[in-house]
């Protein structure tokens, strides 16, 4: 229990059979822990909702204010970046921000943090990019290419721009997938190995003797377990607000491809 990194593991639920799909291979259908904590998180988000909206007052209660304070924040962030079409985009910006800040506040109280899955944050990429590539190819067609060719830019430096644009652009849904992974596994196991010091040195202080001098530095970990805690809060809002606005940021490319937004 002290590996920083068990608490990452994929452990099994409920065991189901496997489901077979011709031409892709076999699928484990376990319901896992990981599976668990994202449908917590889709539950919490729904429940929220269900109870803020109950009502429907108009003078609303501190749930209600705070449903229609998430509401206006997305709605403001995808409008001013993609413009006035962006509330075409608001549910899934808005679906995918709650979704990633409730799996990174579900990962503070419970084990297991579902968004320090690379498979999980790979997923919302794709999902992500998938969807950037359909209404750029519906609303431009062939001229998706423009995304690849900046406007203004002499003819001979297109030779080594297009290609530089367009790995750039094949390099979005890694990035996406890398930059939510890493922050939420790098926080976690600085956090569990600032709480194994506390542990460890508050057993050297109990033997007594000089394992009193481990003392200090346990209360020192323990402050270090607190900010690192704070921190972490910060960080699981700040994670789930980049990827939305990354998010926005691809969509504005292809819905205003051509013009300058």
């Amino acid at each position: 229990m002290a590996d920083p990194m068990h608490q990452f593991e994929i452990h099994k639920i409920v065991d189901l059979p496997d489901f077979a799909i011709p031409g892709v291979g076999v699928i484990d259908m376990a319901f896992t822990n990981s599976t668990l904590a994202m449908t917590l998180a889709a539950a919490g988000i729904a429940g929220f909702f269900a109870l803020a909206t109950s009502k429907g007052a108009v003078v609303p209660g501190r749930l209600q204010m705070v449903g229609e304070a998430a509401f206006n924040y997305i709605d403001n962030l995808t409008t001013s970046i993609i413009g006035h079409e962006g509330r075409k985009f608001f549910p899934f910006i808005f679906t995918l921000f709650l979704f990633i800040l409730a799996m990174n506040l579900l990962g503070l109280f419970l084990v297991f943090t579902a968004t320090s899955q690379l498979a999980v944050t790979a997923t919302l990429a794709a999902m992500t990019i998938l969807l950037v590539l359909i209404i750029g190819f519906v609303r431009n067609g062939a001229n998706m290419y423009k995304l690849f060719v900046p406007a203004g830019v002499p003819w001979y430096m297109l030779i080594l721009v297009t290609p530089i644009e367009f790995i750039s652009f094949l390099l979005r849904p890694v990035t996406l997938a890398l930059r939510l992974f890493g922050n939420m596994l790098g926080g976690h196991v600085a956090l569990k190995v600032f709480a194994g010091f506390v542990v460890s040195l508050g057993m050297l202080a109990a033997g007594g003797g000089l394992g009193l001098l481990g003392i200090p530095g346990a209360m020192l970990s323990l402050g270090g377990v607190v900010a690192l805690t704070a921190l972490e809060f910060l960080v699981a809002f700040l994670q789930a607000f980049v990827f939305a606005v990354l998010a926005c940021v691809y969509l504005n490319d292809v819905v205003n491809l051509g013009h300058h937004h």
